[in-house]
């Protein structure tokens, strides 16, 4: 049971943080604006690229606001005509009707997504939000604790049989 709930500590660790030393920036979709590409609590795993490269049809990961982040695809893509250095992405959820009503700025492009896990997004969700944050740190203590209990027991139990033996 141990090395079962080891493999899954393992596997939530590279999936959720771990996969950030490939250069992957994982993010919860929380609405439904890119149903069915991207289902509610999904994880996405989003990359940098070089904002030059997007064209209409790609999907983006992008800053909205300093605490909201969004992907949505592009349909429109604008180079400013005074200063041909800045480009502006008209985009839209394609579960959408209308269009957004802002355009993204190239400087607020995270990155395009890469590939998407259906469901890690609700465990990732909970274990970053409190009560989830302190039921996963309570879980891992105790069972830290039972292990040590587990093993502590393991011990008196070889030297009492090695001392009935002998």
């Amino acid at each position: 049971m141990q090395k079962g709930l080891l493999a899954i500590v393992i596997v939530l660790a590279v999936a959720l943080v771990g996969v950030r030393l490939v250069g992957l920036q994982p993010f919860v979709v929380l609405s439904g604006s890119m149903r069915p590409v991207y289902d509610v609590g999904s994880l996405i795993y989003v990359k940098a690229v070089d904002y030059h490269d997007l064209k209409v049809g790609d999907d983006i990961t992008y800053l909205l606001s300093e605490n909201t982040v969004v992907t949505h695809r592009i349909i429109e893509v604008l180079v400013d005509e005074e200063d041909p250095t800045v480009i502006r992405y008209f985009t839209q959820g394609i579960a959408n009707d209308v269009p957004d009503a802002v355009s993204v700025h190239y400087k607020n492009i995270i990155g395009k997504p890469m590939f998407t896990i259906p469901y890690l997004g609700y465990v990732s969700h909970f274990i970053q939000h409190p009560p989830g944050t302190y039921v996963v740190i309570s879980a891992f203590l105790l069972l830290l604790l039972m292990s040590r209990l587990l093993w502590h027991g393991n011990t008196m139990w070889m030297n009492w049989r090695k001392s009935k033996v002998g």
